[in-house]
Parts: structure tokens; C-alpha cells; sequence
């Protein structure tokens, strides 16, 4: 079975950075999307930025312009890179990898991201 694992999160001041990482334990195939999601609590999830396998972007409106999303296909790897964090972006973190198989969809366990002085 396909696992994504998660890492980077923590505790950081408001305006510090933390970059996430989220790794695949094997190779998937036709993927079509990597990306970020993210929940509060109280709150439904939402998108925070996703890179498409043509490479290019898309970003919450929240998050555009502080946050970067990345990936290394030969790590089977996608990072988000975090800066001038506020306490509005605490929250759950959620790795998604999207596949060209229908109904085949790949999520990871989850970080906590808190921004808190």
C-alpha cells in the first residue's frame, strides 16, 4: 500500500517559517496532482497550493505570495515551503496526491502546524 508520510511541522512564532515535506513510500503512477490541504478546527478543510504534473500552480488566496510548493519526482517528494506565518495558518496539515485513476486518491496521516507567540 501507498503511504505519505509527513514532516516539518511544529511550533513557531508568528512570522517564522517552516517548510514541510511529504514523501511517497513507492513510486505512484499517473499522478496528475501534489498538494496541500489544510483544517482548523471548526472549520472545513481547504486547499492551500497544489502543483500539477505539468508543473504548474495553484495556491489558496490565504497562503499566495508567503507559501511555495515544490516537488522532486525522483524522491517522490513534495515540500511546502512556508514563510511570515501567522496564526491564522495553524492548523492540520494534509499531503494529497491525486492520480489520472479514478477514485484513486492518496493522503497522508497529517501535521500540526501551530503559529503562536
Amino acid at each position: 500500500q501507498v503511504q505519505l508520510v509527513e514532516s516539518g511541522g511544529g511550533l513557531v512564532q508568528p512570522g517564522g517559517s517552516l517548510r514541510l515535506s511529504c514523501a511517497a513510500s513507492k513510486i505512484i503512477f499517473s499522478i496528475t496532482s501534489m498538494g496541500w490541504y489544510r483544517q482548523a478546527p471548526g472549520k472545513q478543510r481547504e486547499l492551500v497550493a497544489v502543483i500539477w504534473s505539468g508543473g504548474s500552480t495553484n495556491y489558496g488566496s490565504s497562503v499566495k505570495g508567503r507559501f511555495t510548493i515544490s516537488r522532486d519526482n525522483a524522491k517522490n517528494t513534495v515540500y511546502l515551503q512556508m514563510n511570515s506565518l501567522n496564526v491564522e495558518d495553524t492548523a492540520v496539515y494534509y499531503c494529497k496526491v491525486g492520480t489520472a485513476l479514478r477514485g484513486t486518491e492518496y493522503w497522508g496521516q497529517g501535521t500540526q502546524v501551530t503559529v503562536s507567540s
